[in-house]
């Protein structure tokens, strides 16, 4: 029976050989990450509609063929993919709904796929955009506090998960979220 260490060496493992070009150690991982995609992405989409079951499964395949575009990264560890996943399904998010409110103001016709059209609901695209906006503004005030919104919020990962990933302590996480929470509650509003 593995355990969780042996199991978050076996990923690391299979993502320093998939840098270092082993294309087989990139088919052999998404099996093994299947689940913590999962629950990324369930992370996203808690708060759509349950009838759309395809959501979950749409923004996992999407993130993680972007995942696999990622030709020239250099994958230190399991904790710092999944990091890089949650900005990709954040990126995949937003992207999606800007593209909606486009298309609300006139723009152009797109064929769009079944999955893609479940992925936001009409009523939170407007909520991802302007979340995703006020992120922005963060980073150009404090770059690390806007990623460990990002991280926390959209990835899911915890204080001490964080703090790997950005080289801090799990102190100053906890910190930064504190402090982005509430610069973000003034931006946003209620």
């Amino acid at each position: 029976m593995n355990t969780m260490a042996d199991s978050a060496e076996n990923v690391t493992r299979l993502l320093r050989n998939w840098s270092q070009g082993d294309e087989n150690a990139a088919s052999e991982l998404f099996p093994i990450v299947y689940e913590e995609l999962r629950r990324l992405a369930r992370r996203y989409m808690s708060k759509e509609r349950p009838e759309h079951t395809l959501q979950t499964t749409a923004l996992i395949h999407e993130a993680y063929l972007r995942l696999v575009d990622q030709r020239r990264m250099q994958w230190q560890n399991r904790v710092q993919f999944f990091a890089v996943a949650a900005q990709m399904m954040r990126r995949i998010l937003v992207d999606y709904a800007r593209h909606r409110a486009y298309q609300k103001r006139g723009g152009a016709n797109v064929n769009v796929f079944l999955e893609e059209k479940a992925l936001v609901a009409p009523e939170r695209s407007q909520e991802i955009v302007a979340l995703d906006s006020a992120l922005e503004r963060l980073a150009a005030i404090d770059a690390r506090k806007a990623r460990v919104v990002e991280l926390r919020y959209f990835g899911g990962l915890e204080a001490q998960e964080i703090a790997d990933v950005l080289g801090i302590s799990a102190v100053t996480v906890t910190r930064d979220w504190k402090m982005a929470k509430a610069w973000l509650r003034q931006e946003l509003g209620p």
